[in-house]
């Protein structure tokens, strides 16, 4: 790999995460020919991972780029948790089961360092046991939105904050509006109030509660 691609890779990728986490992240692209792509803005995901496959021979994360450092370090990290853990179990495993779970608590603490102060006696608490803490993890994702370039404490309502049957916009996209239907995990299925369709929603997307 040629040394101009290497600080370049490394350049683009210190756009969206802290500085210290450039080099620790480049070597596991490398190491896995990790192919990965920023994403525009996506309601239902912040990430993904998809395994390789017949017509496509390499692993592929795709993390959305509206996130803050902070904020895409920890989605690559959950997403670098599925593709360890599918290199030692394929597909014969729940995809956040406890081998996943341990994946993603030894990333965290390997990279806990690259974490805010204020964020990492939350991170080492999540990652001291498996099952991983739900409640931590809201608390850390809530966390990590005060790092974003817009962050209101004001207006700092998620998703996961509201009831079933609240109308609601998300406040980065306020020409959508939706009805919370019904929580499934992480995500909600709201329901668009425009077309009528419904959508999976991450319960940490910042909203604001419509009259």
């Amino acid at each position: 790999m040629e040394q101009s691609y290497i600080d370049s890779f490394k350049r683009s990728l210190g756009k969206y995460v802290p500085a210290s986490a450039v080099d620790p992240l480049f070597d596991f692209v490398a190491q896995h020919k990790v192919h990965l792509h920023i994403t525009r803005e996506r309601f239902s995901k912040l990430g993904d991972y998809r395994w390789p496959q017949h017509q496509r021979r390499y692993h592929e994360i795709s993390i959305n780029g509206n996130l803050n450092p902070y904020h895409f370090l920890m989605v690559m990290l959950h997403e670098m948790a599925h593709l360890n853990t599918w290199l030692l179990h394929g597909n014969s495993i729940q995809p956040h089961g406890h081998e996943w779970q341990a994946q993603y608590a030894a990333l965290i603490m390997q990279y806990r360092s690259c974490f805010p102060a204020t964020i990492q006696p939350l991170l080492t608490a999540y990652a001291a046991r498996i099952p991983l803490s739900r409640t931590l993890d809201r608390q850390i994702n809530a966390q990590l939105h005060h790092y974003d370039a817009d962050y209101d404490p004001a207006a700092d309502i998620t998703l996961n904050s509201l009831t079933a049957g609240t109308r609601f916009h998300i406040a980065a996209r306020p020409d959508h509006h939706f009805e919370a239907v019904e929580k499934r995990r992480t995500r909600w299925i709201c329901r668009c109030i425009e077309d009528g369709r419904q959508y999976l929603v991450s319960g940490t997307a910042q909203v604001v509660v419509d009259p």
